[in-house]
Order: C-alpha cells, then structure tokens, then sequence
C-alpha cells in the first residue's frame, strides 16, 4: 500500500518505520524536517497526500489537525482512508471526519496507547471511531503498528474512548503514589506494599505493570530515573481533555478534575520531561498540607 505519513515525532517515526518494515511504501513530512530510514520525504504535507491509498497523521494537538486537515483533504485520493491517530478534543476529531467525507475521504479517528515504546515495538493499542468500511480499510496497518485494535463506534469514538481511559489510568496512578508515600512515611517496606497491593483489592495497571516506586515489580521508567515513558505534560494533556469533554456533556469527573489540578501543579513545578509516575517522589517532598 502507498501510505503518506505526516508527524514524525517520537510516536509517528517508530510507526511510519514498521510500516516500511512490512514492506509498504510509505512517504512522509514532519515540520521539523526529521528523517525516517526507508521513509521518502516530502516538502509538504500535501505532497505526502497526493496519489496515497491511506494517510496517518500524529499531531499534537485539536488546532494543529484542524490546521493540516485544511491543507491536504483536498490533496487526498477519493476513497482514500485518513487515518489520524494524534490525541485530540472530540469535537476536533469529528470536524476532522466531517472534512475527509466531504472530500470524498474516509476517516477513522484512532488515538494509540502504548507510548515510545510501543511505537517502536509494533505493540500499541488503537481506538478507532469511524464507518464500518473505514474501519476495515484502516486495520491492515492497525495489525502492523499495534497488537491490538478495538473499533469503538463512530467518528470521535476513538478519542473518547482514550480519553476515558487515561483519565482512569491518571486517577490510579496518584492514588498509588499516595499509598507508597504513606507507606514510606509509615515505615513499610516498599517491597512488602508492592507484594500485599498487586495481589489484593488494590491491584491496577499503575502497580501491577507500572509501579512508580523503582526497584519494585516488573520494570518501568521508575527504574530509569523517571525518564518518561509517558510525560507528566502528556498526562496533563489527556486529562484536561477528558474535562473537557466532561464540560461539554454536563459529565460529573470530581476525581478527573482533581487529577487535571493535581498534573497541573506538578508538571509547573519540577514534573515537565519526567514519567507521570514521578509524582511519587513530588509527594515524598510534601507535607499534609502542602
């Protein structure tokens, strides 16, 4: 399949490359003019449209996809499926989708989880929210670039779906960083929390797969300093997201929006560039009351 692939940042440029792999042509454009072993590059986003069976953009965000939606719909091949997989507003995918149909496009919005190195892995999750034949055309590339693929309904289904979930996965990760600072501060040993906790009722993702607290369980970027495996900004990002989407329906999210705050504050004071899960240590440093 001939594949443009626009965004080739540390997501889009692990995935374009295991596109190449499985023996697609695949040609791109980044603004940022990187390069990608085995990817053609382009002076323009609508010269990496142009004649595609299937475009991917990873962006960063509402604004910007609306932005180069604008550029390259027009530039796309009918019956082409534009497949953006960036992290967006629900309200930006759905525009999105509705400027693909009315270029004669098909769409799927297909937000990923998995981060750095599930795009390089070939071991990501996509949402995807779109038609049926949309879908269908898209999850060739989906079984490359991923392991698995769950097609949530129509357009902006992806995204809220991904929403959702980290606004879950944010919630956990505090609550588990709380706990081992308490247990610290109770003089338990971490060891000890990890083997009660990933075995009783308060067993989750942010413990069993990602414990914040380094040398305990299997290995995650606590290990590693807490260089990110998914920045605190990005956290940040997906949680203000789900707030507002929750404003927009009249959604009640009390822990969601404590958790936006609580990101907030952390990634303005000391957090930016590090793992989410270093809110473990940021804790260590506070009081009750600060």
């Amino acid at each position: 399949m001939r594949i443009g692939f626009i965004g080739l940042g540390n997501m889009g440029a692990p995935m374009a490359a295991n596109l190449v792999k499985a023996g697609h042509e695949v040609v791109g454009f980044d603004v940022a003019g990187v390069t990608v072993e085995g990817v053609k590059m382009t002076a323009s986003a609508p010269d990496a449209v142009r004649g595609m069976e299937a475009v991917i953009t990873m962006l960063p965000n509402g604004g910007i996809l609306r932005s180069v939606y604008g550029e390259i719909v027009s530039a796309g091949e009918k019956g082409a499926v534009f497949i953006d997989c960036s992290t967006v507003d629900v309200e930006s995918a759905r525009l999105a989708h509705d400027m693909a149909d009315a270029a004669g496009l098909l769409s799927v919005d297909a937000p990923v989880s998995g981060g750095i190195g599930g795009a390089a892995a070939g071991t990501l999750t996509f949402m995807a929210g779109g038609s049926k034949e949309a879908f269908e055309k898209a999850a060739p590339l989906f079984d490359i670039m991923g392991q698995k693929t769950v097609h949530c309904g129509q357009a902006g289904a992806g995204q809220a779906a991904k929403i959702c979930n980290n606004m879950i996965l944010g919630i956990s990760m505090i609550g588990v960083c709380e706990a081992f600072s308490l247990a610290d501060k109770l003089g338990l040993d971490r060891q000890k929390m990890y083997d009660v906790v990933s075995t009783s009722s308060g067993a989750c993702w942010s413990v069993n797969t990602y414990c914040p607290a380094p040398g305990v369980g299997p290995k995650s970027p606590s290990d590693n300093d807490y260089k990110p495996g998914f920045a605190s900004e990005l956290m940040l990002k997906d949680l203000t997201l789900s707030q507002q989407a929750a404003d927009a329906v009249d959604a009640p999210t009390p822990m969601g929006r404590r958790a936006a705050e609580l990101y907030g504050e952390f990634v303005e004071n000391g957090g930016r560039g590090r793992d989410f899960s270093a809110m473990l240590p940021w804790f260590q440093g506070k009081g009750r009351t600060n």
